[in-house]
């Protein structure tokens, strides 16, 4: 479907999850899910077709053997991920409800995934014929050792002229763990993008600057001084999300070139099951639609169907194909037959 092998470089994490609407160590079971926002894309697009690979490191355990065997059977070629010391990076959800927010703990200080650096991985023979390169903003702000190697990775791809797209991802918990620039850091690897996952707020921690207005006036705004500052970028996607309650969200999705964007509608997404990886979706249904031809609208459009679904499904990834991105523009919520 999109001409060459989708690569994805980033940490494969496990998720342990606080039953149904529970707290932490309410009671002594968490259920279990792999992730990881790289990770989380690749298998979205691998459901729709796309050939995939991730490039990562896991430690040498059971934990490591098991997140791979659950990446590799959502249809992503994992022969690029290697193995070694180490530990495997964990974060611990428990799900909000009602005016309850969802929380997360990270463990993941000193993984495999984080410990490796540029000397690990042979980014030109990884990227080799590839189609795309998929990166965020969460692996250089793992330390500076990640930072250094999500620099390599953008920088390989840019030589051997592999499209890069990159998704800004800014976690605050994780750049202040350490003596971090995040400003300089991303503005680099935005820099080496062709397409970028990011809002108004996020252009506005590179750019250092405010943007006016409101709604789709800011976010024209915002792409068109993204567009100034970094000439090699083609399009800027995101969504823009009201929190009515934990389980009742409406969102909308944009999509921008340098010289037209297009807003889809707002949808309320009610009896949300579950919204991690929401944006990891998004990012799938983008790149899907534009790998398949797709304009702006049909950029935004697939992207949003992927996130408003992604809601309604335990876990991080989506796993939902294309008669599942038309049912759902198509309006049908009766049992599929």
């Amino acid at each position: 479907m999109s001409s060459g092998r989708l690569v994805f470089f980033g940490e494969l994490l496990i998720r342990l999850t606080a039953p149904g609407n529970e707290l932490l160590m309410q009671s002594p079971s968490l259920a279990l899910h792999v992730g990881g926002a790289e990770a989380n894309v690749a298998i979205g697009l691998a459901h729709l077709g796309h050939e995939c690979a991730m490039v990562s490191h896991i430690p040498s355990n059971a934990l490591g053997r098991g997140a791979v065997a659950a990446v590799r059977g959502a249809g992503v070629d994992c022969a690029a991920v290697a193995s070694g010391a180490g530990r495997m990076g964990l974060y611990f959800l428990s799900v909000g409800a009602g005016l309850r927010a969802s929380e997360i703990v990270y463990d993941r200080a000193g993984s495999s995934f984080a410990a490796t650096g540029p000397e690990d991985y042979d980014f030109d023979r990884l990227l080799a014929g590839a189609g795309l390169l998929h990166l965020s903003g969460i692996t250089p702000a793992l330390g500076p050792r990640s930072a250094e190697t999500a620099l390599a990775a953008a920088r390989a791809a840019k030589r051997l002229g592999v499209p890069v797209s990159f998704d800004g991802n800014y976690r605050a918990m994780l750049w202040e763990a350490w003596d971090s620039d995040p400003r300089t850091v991303l503005s680099e690897l935005i820099g080496t993008a062709d397409i970028l996952f990011g809002n108004h707020r996020d252009l506005s921690l590179v750019l250092g600057r405010e943007f006016s207005g409101e709604g789709e006036d800011r976010r024209r705004e915002a792409a068109e001084a993204g567009f100034a500052a970094f000439p090699s970028l083609k399009l800027i996607a995101s969504t823009a999300r009201h929190t009515a309650t934990a389980d009742h969200h409406r969102i909308a999705a944009r999509v921008d070139r340098r010289d037209s964007g297009y807003q889809t509608p707002e949808i309320d997404v009610t009896g949300i099951v579950d919204r991690i990886g929401a944006g990891d979706a998004f990012a799938a249904g983008v790149l899907h639609a534009h790998l398949s031809g797709g304009d702006a609208k049909a950029m935004a459009e697939s992207g949003l169907a992927l996130t408003c679904l992604k809601h309604s499904l335990p876990g991080d990834a989506s796993r939902f194909g294309q008669a599942d991105i038309d049912a759902f523009h198509g309006g049908g919520l009766d049992v599929r037959r």
